[in-house]
C-alpha cells in the first residue's frame, strides 16, 4: 500500500505567496525565465533556474550555477520570504483553469515505494535531465519541484478533502498571471493527518507518476548517492497526490530536425505507404481522434490517418505516440532513442499548435507532429502492464507552482 507521510514544508509569508510562485523549473528555458523573473526579487526561478542570476556566458549545468540557488534559497529565507513549517502537516492544494477545479494532497511519498514499484511509472527518463535535478537537491537540500501523482478516486478521500476546504480558510488564494488560481489549505489537526495516512495505506495499492518522472528519479538517486549520509529527509519526495477523475491530459507534440536525407516528396511517399494523408494547406490540423495526427513542414499542414495493420491493440501498440515512434520516427527518421536523440525535441499542448509552425517556419527544425492526447485510462493500463510509453507522451495542466510547499531533505 501507498505509504505518504505530512512534512514540515519551506513555504512563502502569505503577502508573498503570489510572487514567490513561478511556473516549474522545467516548462521554461532560461531566456523565459529571466523574463518572467525580471522585476520580481522574491520569484522562486531565482532558486530552480538560478542560471539567470549568474552570467549568460556560464553554463547552466555548472556547479557554480547550482552554488548559486543555493544562495538564493538561503537568502530568501533570510530575508523572510520563506520560513519552515514547525509540526509537520499535509496541504491540501487546488487548481482553477477556465472555470474547471482540480484538487490534490500535498504529502510526501516513499522512496521505497518509488524503487519498488508501488508508484508505478510510465516512461523512462532522460540521463542530463536526471542528472541537473540530483546536483540541484544535493547542493541545495531542497526539492523544490513537485512530482504530480494520480490514485484511482476514492470516495471518502474525496469526502475528507472537501470537508476540510469547507471549513477551514485557506493560507493562499491568488491568480497567477495567467489565470489560474492557486488556493493552499493547511492540514494540521492530528486526527484528520492520522486519517489521511490510513486511509491511503489501506485503500490505496498504488499511486502513478502522472507528471515528474525526472523529479522522482532524481530524488531516488540522492538518497542512494549519499549513501550512509541519507537523512530521513531524503527517504522521502515531494508529491501531490490527485484523483483520476479530476484530471486533465493535454496533447504532448513532437518536433524533428531533418528528414534523415530524404527530399519531402520521397517523405511524403513512404509516409504513405502507412498512413492515408491529405493535404490540408495552411489549416492548421488538430486531432479529433485516436489514430489521427498532424504534420508540418514547408509551410503546410497534412492529415495522416494510421492505416489497419501500422498498430496492435494491446496497451502499448495501441497508443498514437506508439504508432507515430515505430513507423515514423524510427521507420523513415531513425530516431531510435527519443530520450537521447538530439534531432527530436518535444512541445507540450499548452504552448498551442502554432509553436509548432514557429519552430519549424524558423528554420530551427525541418518537420513537426501534431498528436491526439493519451488518456489517464491508458495511462493506467500501461502502467499496471509494466511496460513505459515513449518518453513525454502526457502532459498535464494546468500545473502546480514551484514555491509554495518545498521539501528539505536536511534538517
Amino acid at each position: 500500500m501507498s505509504v505518504i507521510k505530512p512534512f514540515k514544508a519551506l513555504r512563502p509569508q502569505p503577502q508573498f505567496a503570489k510572487q514567490v510562485a513561478s511556473r516549474p523549473y522545467d516548462v521554461l528555458n532560461s531566456a523565459e525565465a529571466k523574463v518572467e523573473a525580471q522585476g520580481n526579487n522574491h520569484s522562486f526561478l531565482y532558486i530552480t533556474k538560478s542560471e539567470i542570476s549568474v552570467d549568460e556566458n556560464v553554463d547552466i549545468h555548472s556547479q557554480e550555477v547550482y552554488d548559486k540557488a543555493k544562495q538564493n534559497l538561503t537568502a530568501f529565507i533570510q530575508r523572510d520570504v520563506l520560513f519552515r513549517e514547525t509540526k509537520d502537516c499535509y496541504y491540501i492544494y487546488q487548481l482553477i483553469m477556465n472555470g474547471r477545479s482540480q484538487t490534490g494532497l500535498v504529502a510526501v511519498s516513499s522512496v521505497d515505494d518509488y524503487e519498488n514499484d508501488i508508484i508505478k511509472k510510465h516512461e523512462f527518463t532522460r540521463p542530463e535531465k536526471e542528472q541537473d535535478r540530483i546536483n540541484h537537491i544535493k547542493t541545495t537540500g531542497a526539492q523544490t519541484g513537485n512530482v504530480f501523482l494520480a490514485y484511482r478516486n476514492h470516495d471518502a478521500i474525496d469526502v475528507l478533502i472537501e470537508n476540510w476546504k469547507t471549513v477551514k480558510n485557506p493560507v493562499y488564494d491568488f491568480a497567477a498571471d495567467d489565470n489560474i488560481q492557486h488556493t493552499v489549505w493547511i492540514v494540521n489537526d492530528d486526527a484528520t493527518i492520522a486519517k489521511i495516512a490510513e486511509l491511503f495505506d489501506k485503500e490505496i495499492p498504488y499511486t502513478y507518476i502522472a507528471d515528474g518522472h525526472h523529479r522522482a528519479a532524481s530524488a531516488a538517486k540522492v538518497r542512494k548517492a549519499l549513501g550512509n549520509e541519507a537523512t530521513e529527509g531524503s527517504n522521502y519526495f515531494l508529491t501531490t497526490l490527485f484523483p483520476s477523475n479530476q484530471l486533465y491530459i493535454m496533447d504532448y507534440n513532437r518536433v524533428a530536425k531533418d528528414l534523415n536525407g530524404m527530399t519531402t516528396d520521397e517523405f511524403l511517399t513512404k509516409l504513405k505507404e502507412d498512413f492515408d494523408v491529405v493535404d490540408k494547406g495552411k489549416q492548421i490540423v488538430q486531432p479529433r481522434a485516436l489514430h489521427e495526427f498532424g504534420l508540418y513542414m514547408d509551410g503546410s499542414w497534412y492529415q495522416l490517418i494510421s492505416k489497419e495493420g501500422t498498430y496492435t491493440t494491446d496497451p502499448i501498440g495501441i497508443l498514437d505516440v506508439t504508432i507515430l515512434s515505430n513507423n515514423i520516427l524510427d521507420k523513415l527518421l531513425g530516431i531510435t532513442d527519443q530520450r537521447t536523440d538530439k534531432r527530436i525535441d518535444f512541445v507540450g499542448g499548452i504552448r498551442g499548435l502554432q509553436e509548432l509552425e514557429k519552430r519549424v517556419d524558423s528554420g530551427e527544425m525541418k518537420l513537426a507532429f501534431s498528436l491526439y492526447a493519451v488518456t489517464i485510462d491508458q495511462l493506467f493500463d500501461i502502467a499496471d502492464s509494466g511496460n513505459v510509453m515513449p518518453p513525454k507522451s502526457t502532459w498535464f495542466e494546468p500545473k502546480l507552482r514551484d514555491g509554495l510547499l518545498t521539501h528539505l531533505i536536511y534538517e
